[in-house]
Parts: structure tokens; C-alpha cells; sequence
């Protein structure tokens, strides 16, 4: 069953029977929102991108965006970069897996983050989610989704975290402005 995320809300990553998910898929969707213009209503492509960058220890150690599709370590990939959204009427446009059980130890936080490369703001986006599937059955555990639009060009999205044995997911959902997972940096920093 689905747990629809509100801002700043966890949840626990440990399935029903009490054992630890192995491997997640971070999906992201999006379409773009029709403008209304002098001959009708139309629409823009917009280009947004997901990210996740692994931190130790609150120190950024490796990212997995659409120039990186693979961390060093070999446990989060990419699935490839969607230059338009809307692909799927609700499915993932971009997706990244992680392979929880081979995050190397000292990496306790990946942040999910999803930017405009294209510098349009969430304004002019619509139907923009970030959700948790378990890979093993393709099950979705949470969604996150983005409302309200905004005159910003990124956001924080959500965060899986290191918690005792296991893992925790947090929607983060912080407006930020970048065309990067690099401009992004000193808004990530304080939702560590």
C-alpha cells in the first residue's frame, strides 16, 4: 500500500514481514503545464533531471545524475536522462535505482534531488511526483507529490537515510533554484 508523503514526513523502509528492502527505485514524473496563450492553450517542453548524491557523514562523496549514471561503488544507477517529461501519464519519466544492500557502510544519506536543466520554473510544470518503489516487486511504498508549482527551478525532493540496521525515507520537498545537482549543493547541506 501506498503512503502518500506530506513535507518533512518518514517512513521506514522495512517491509511488512519485518525484513529490510534490498533495492529501491526512486521514479520522478512530471508533464509540462499548458500555458494559455493569443492562439489557445499550448505547451513547452521542459527538460527536469534527477539526482541523488551520496553523502558520508554529511560530506558529499559521489552523485548519479544523466553525466554519471553510475556511482563508483556500483549501487545507484541512473536509468537515463527524459528530456521532455510526460512520457508515462503518471509513470516514471526519470528513474534512479539504488541496491541498498550494496551502499557501501560509510555512506549514511542519498538525496534525491530534481532540477530544471533547462532554467524553466516549477511554474510552468504540472503532475511533478517523486516516489519509492521496491524493485524486487515493483510495489510502491511511498509518493511525494510536488504541488502548487512555484517560481523556483529545483527542489530537494527526499532523502533515504541510514536508521539502525535499516533504512528511512523522508520527503523533503525544499524549493531551491539551480540548472545543477551542483547549484543545489548549499540548499542540501541544512536537510542533512
Amino acid at each position: 500500500m501506498t503512503v502518500n508523503m506530506t513535507k518533512g514526513q518518514a517512513i521506514s523502509l522495512q517491509k511488512n514481514d519485518g525484513g529490510s528492502l534490498t533495492s529501491v527505485r526512486m521514479g520522478l514524473g512530471w508533464q509540462a503545464a499548458p500555458r494559455l496563450g493569443l492562439f489557445g492553450s499550448r505547451t513547452r517542453e521542459i527538460d527536469l533531471d534527477a539526482s541523488a548524491v551520496l553523502f558520508a557523514d554529511k560530506q558529499p562523496v559521489d552523485v548519479v545524475f544523466f553525466r554519471h549514471l553510475v556511482s563508483d561503488d556500483g549501487s545507484v544507477r541512473h536509468t537515463g536522462d527524459n528530456l521532455v517529461g510526460g512520457v508515462g501519464q503518471g509513470g516514471d519519466d526519470e528513474a534512479i535505482l539504488v541496491d541498498l544492500q550494496r551502499v557501501p557502510v560509510h555512506i549514511d544519506q542519498i538525496v534525491f534531488t530534481v532540477n530544471s536543466f533547462t532554467g524553466q520554473t516549477f511554474q510552468e510544470v504540472q503532475n511533478a511526483f517523486c516516489r519509492l518503489v521496491d524493485e524486487t516487486n515493483g510495489e510502491e511504498l511511498a509518493r511525494y507529490t510536488l504541488a502548487g508549482g512555484g517560481a523556483f527551478t529545483a527542489q530537494i525532493m527526499a532523502k533515504v537515510h541510514r536508521a539502525g540496521q535499516g533504512w528511512s525515507m523522508t520527503a523533503i520537498g525544499s524549493p531551491a533554484n539551480g540548472r545543477t545537482f551542483q547549484d543545489l549543493m548549499p540548499a542540501i547541506l541544512p536537510v542533512l
